[in-house]
């Protein structure tokens, strides 16, 4: 059985955080699937409502784009489907992104982890930029935390951060470490 897995694939240092491509392990990617993820990853990332509290992943195969995530507002699914389809060279779009529950106690789980996490000196370097580096996914009160860090040490502060915030059910961590 074929494993997927996650590579980051960067559109520039301050955007790569944000968006992330699947590939088959071992499987070279084909020109037409390397401009479209290009395309569809820009186009992703010029969502205008596509911020913090929202991820969206993506898989190219051939002319079919497999879009992934959750988001916090129906209109950025649907908005995610429009641009990635009248991309040149897509002929499917499959949208499996989750629009989360609408929940007051996650709006402030959202807003409370965002400041426990950014607004932590050690940590403020990853606000920099229109696209954070740490994506915070809030569901029925369990967290995932998504993106890109600098160091191990850096994973393990948010995680402590994250889990130190009142009303956190959980905390999965999914950060990945980027070298250089």
């Amino acid at each position: 059985m074929k494993r997927n897995w996650m590579s980051l694939v960067l559109l520039s240092f301050a955007l790569a955080p944000s968006m992330i491509a699947q590939t088959e392990l071992g499987q070279s990617v084909s020109p037409s699937e390397a401009r479209i993820q290009k395309e569809v990853r820009h186009e992703l990332l010029m969502l205008p409502y596509f911020g913090v509290f929202d991820y969206i992943a993506f898989q190219v195969k051939g002319d079919t784009v497999i879009l992934l995530g959750e988001v916090t507002r129906p209109t950025l699914k649907s908005d995610a489907e429009n641009v990635v389809k009248h991309i040149e060279g897509v002929q499917r779009v499959i949208n499996n992104i989750e629009v989360l529950p609408p929940s007051p106690m996650d709006d402030q789980l959202r807003l409370t982890l965002y400041r426990a996490i950014y607004g932590y000196p050690p940590l403020e370097k990853y606000a920099l930029g229109v696209q954070k580096a740490i994506r915070i996914i809030v569901k029925n009160g369990r967290v995932t935390l998504e993106g890109v860090v600098d160091s191990e040490t850096d994973k393990n502060l948010v995680n402590v951060r994250a889990n130190s915030v009142p009303g956190v059910f959980s905390v999965t961590n999914n950060l990945r470490v980027v070298q250089g």
